[in-house]
């Protein structure tokens, strides 16, 4: 928890700093705000279109860089190492067993809440752009043309798919938090296992892991926001709104 304060509060703060005083001609903090605000836009829009990319951005973008930053900062020199813990009585390391920092997202609790919070917003804008009933529709109706015999074998076919897909909605997630949970996880652990292999090598062998990690990090916060941008994509395309 104090490490997702720290990052929160520090991103907050340096986008205050850096859009207090906008200039026409951006420099500084200011230009570097804008060009990662504009470059999400343009990417987000380009993939779940202008109407969708207006009302979901606040949070499409917040959640990528509050996962990018989070998983950066678990990578600060003393983060999961330094703490209370005890000296392995075989090789004679102190083990670290209750770090005084460690890395948000390497907490399951810390990942489901943020898929638990996507999960309501996803039902909120899927009632928005299809209403009750037609995200009922979309979810147990028939699709397709058909007549008959068929259609009423269409329509039970549908009905039984429709409950396959509300499994499938109510594991989403729990697939997105144990995903980044478990990437994040692997990678202190690497890390860990690494450091203490060689105690004189200590400084040198984590080092290609710990620059893999540092795009790892990267990669799971894209891997989030699209996997979210892309679930709100899929149900709000039915709605009467984006198909106009």
């Amino acid at each position: 928890m104090l490490v997702t304060w720290i990052v929160a509060a520090g991103i907050i703060g340096f986008a205050q700093s850096a859009t207090r005083n906008i200039k026409p001609v951006p420099d500084g903090k200011q230009n570097f705000w804008e060009w990662l605000v504009e470059s999400l836009y343009n990417f987000l829009e380009g993939i779940i279109g202008r109407e969708l990319v207006r009302k979901t951005f606040w949070f499409f973008a917040t959640i990528f860089v509050f996962i990018l930053f989070v998983n950066w900062f678990g990578l600060i020199p003393g983060v999961g190492t330094i703490g209370w813990g005890h000296h392995d009585p075989a090789t004679g390391i102190f083990r670290v067993d209750r770090p005084l920092l460690r890395g948000g997202n390497a907490d399951l609790n810390m990942t489901t809440a943020m898929a638990a919070v996507f999960s309501v917003l996803w039902l909120i804008w899927a009632i928005q752009a299809n209403g009750i009933g037609g995200l009922l529709l979309h979810l147990f109706g028939p699709k397709g043309e058909t007549s008959g015999v068929l259609k009423v074998l269409m329509v039970v076919i549908f009905f039984l798919v429709g409950w396959l897909e509300i499994v499938s909605i109510l594991f989403r997630p729990i697939s997105l938090s144990f995903r980044l949970f478990g990437n994040i996880y692997a990678g202190e652990s690497i890390l860990d296992v690494m450091s203490n292999m060689v105690p004189l090598l200590s400084w040198l062998i984590p080092l290609p892991f710990y620059f893999l990690e540092v795009l790892v990090g990267f990669v799971q916060a894209l891997v989030f926001m699209l996997l979210t941008a892309i679930f709100t994509l899929l149900i709000a395309q039915h709605g009467p709104e984006t198909a106009h």
